[in-house]
């Protein structure tokens, strides 16, 4: 009888092979992640590069382009989560420009402006932009002439004061006024609703001088020949020595020909 030859297994040789392999798992799951983890973070660090190297840009363009009168270190912020994207898609989500010791004519301001559908070549137009002037007394009568206002503006709870001078009935009277500040686009209406007389005839009724003042409606002022053609006022809020003025534009070319413009309301 011919021995056939046996094939003898090692104790737990067929249980290894398994073993081996589910070993393996964890390694491969890491030589994967890594890498990929690798290519995440240098694409986030890249993003943060090119984020304030555009931003950098975009405040330089700005500041180049203002008017001579116009002084302001421009903070430009591109919001949305990767510029990257939003520079191959060749539009930003949004921009921030804050400016809060700008100048005008040596005016103090503090300029906020938000802006949404900004193309990335700045030669094309904006789709909107709403921009916040905060603006302080003293600021505001180096700026703002009020016409036959006489003396300074002053800045009140929800109201804006200033003196006048008009004939009553035959008689010259000089007095001042309280008025209720309103935006309408281009203008800015003041509608007084306090009136007192500072001098003239004791002869003049109080009551029949804000009615001389009133029955015309309120007195309008120009603002847009502060601004640039085409932005208008939509909110505008005082307070005692300070005021808050909320404009908004669309369809703009931000550059030196819009910058330096100025609207009119004729």
């Amino acid at each position: 009888m011919t021995d056939q030859p046996t094939e003898q297994l090692l104790p737990g040789a067929a249980g290894d092979a398994p073993a081996r392999a589910s070993r393996r798992w964890p390694r491969l799951l890491v030589r994967t992640l890594v890498p990929l983890g690798v290519l995440a973070v240098l694409l986030v660090a890249a993003d943060a590069i090119v984020r304030s190297v555009v931003e950098q840009r975009v405040a330089a363009e700005i500041e180049k382009s203002l008017p001579e009168t116009v002084k302001a270190d421009v903070d430009a912020r591109i919001g949305g989560l990767s510029v990257l994207q939003q520079l191959l898609a060749g539009r930003f989500e949004s921009v921030d420009l804050l400016a809060p010791r700008a100048t005008v004519g040596g005016a103090p301001l503090n300029v906020r402006v938000h802006a949404t559908g900004v193309p990335t070549e700045l030669s094309k137009p904006i789709g909107s932009a709403t921009g916040t002037l905060s603006i302080s007394q003293d600021s505001l009568n180096k700026l703002v002439t009020v016409p036959g206002a006489t003396g300074d503006l002053t800045l009140q709870q929800g109201a804006v004061g200033y003196d006048g001078r008009l004939d009553l009935l035959g008689l010259p009277v000089a007095y001042t006024v309280s008025a209720n500040p309103e935006a309408a686009g281009k203008k800015v209406l003041l509608r007084p609703v306090k009136a007192s007389i500072s001098t003239g005839t004791g002869d003049v009724n109080v009551t029949r001088l804000l009615q001389s003042l009133t029955e015309s409606g309120p007195f309008p002022v120009c603002a847009a020949q502060y601004l640039p053609d085409g932005v208008l006022v939509r909110d505008i809020a005082a307070m005692p020595g300070r005021a808050t003025v909320v404009l908004s534009a669309s369809r703009f070319v931000m550059g030196e020909e819009f910058l330096r413009s100025k609207g009119h309301c004729s």
